[in-house]
């Protein structure tokens, strides 16, 4: 495992320049790391004490590992925080080497970069796509997964709702920039999702339109050990956040749910960052006999960070 400069990739120096202005966002001592793989060489943004517990965070689709400029101090506070670029998806990992094409492929490649690593076992954090491969990796690899994060995680415990699929089609017939643009604004709007992180979205989804994610069956949660938290955009366009969370409780009864009531699925992670950091942290710290991690009194909503967000207990 090596810090190396960033391989070249045929995206524009405009993609290049969006994810170097977010990049530039994450705490001082952020380092930048390439690590080999059999499926070619992975980015990891890291940050905090190399010898602190690790976490693992998976980004959605298109959305880079410098997505999570906002929680990486939090985080790496008590942990140290490893930052995929997911490979396959827009970003600096670049494919070579064995063929990526299978879930079982996905699940190597994460076997292989935890190995680069260093790591036996990491917590793994992931939102919408990235929280797909989280939930899936933790059922396949559970000696190698301590507690899971999942941030409005799709295709895990509930589909997506055909309007959204109806208006995200447009999009993915047609990438460019100015479309994709005025889809994530629309479907972020009453947020303060992050405009520097929409402009890099717009830009990866016309940059890497040929860009094909593995995307393989829903997972069967009812299997999983690893303690979960699961935080629910309340107002996602992707699916029913009560369906889901339904879904949660009834195959995992030991997870924790949160709901964020005023953000929606393209808001997280960068929008309203404190309360989200704080629900995450809390549970990465808890005591490990609790899976659920501590619970905060019963009340329904609790005044939380500069956006105005509060969350409530489901």
């Amino acid at each position: 495992m090596t810090a190396s400069a960033s391989a070249s990739t045929p995206a524009s120096p405009e993609f290049f320049a969006a994810y170097e202005a977010l990049l530039a966002r994450w705490p001082a001592g952020t380092a930048e790391i390439d690590v080999p793989t059999p499926y070619g060489t992975t980015r990891v943004h890291a940050y905090g004490p190399a010898g602190a517990p690790a976490v693992l965070l998976l980004h959605g689709g298109g959305s880079t590992g410098a997505v999570w400029y906002a929680n990486a101090a939090a985080l790496g506070a008590h942990h140290r925080v490893l930052a995929v670029d997911v490979l396959g998806d827009a970003g600096r990992s670049v494919r070579a080497g064995r063929p990526l094409r299978t879930t079982a492929d996905l699940m190597g490649w994460l076997d292989a970069l935890l190995d680069g690593l260093g790591l036996r076992c990491a917590h793994l954090l992931g939102h919408s796509y990235g929280a797909w491969i989280a939930l899936t990796y933790a059922l396949r690899a559970a000696g190698r997964v301590d507690r899971l994060v999942l941030l409005d995680p799709t295709r895990c415990f509930a589909g997506f709702r055909p309007g959204f699929l109806l208006r995200s089609l447009p999009v993915l017939a047609c990438p460019r920039m100015s479309r994709v643009l005025a889809y994530v604004d629309r479907e972020a709007a009453g947020t303060d999702t992050d405009a520097d992180w929409k402009r890099l979205f717009a830009l990866a989804a016309s940059d890497f339109a040929d860009r094909k994610l593995i995307v393989g069956r829903r997972p069967d949660a009812r299997a999983l050990k690893a303690p979960l938290l699961v935080l629910l955009a309340g107002r996602s366009g992707a699916h029913d956040p009560e369906k889901v969370a339904a879904r949660v409780r009834e195959a995992v009864p030991h997870a924790r749910i949160e709901r964020l009531p005023r953000l929606t699925h393209y808001a997280l992670p960068t929008a309203a960052p404190a309360e989200t950091n704080r629900l995450v942290c809390e549970f990465l710290r808890a005591d490990p006999d609790d899976p659920r991690g501590p619970a905060d009194p019963d009340v329904p909503d609790v005044p939380a960070d500069r956006g105005g967000q509060s969350r409530s207990r489901w």
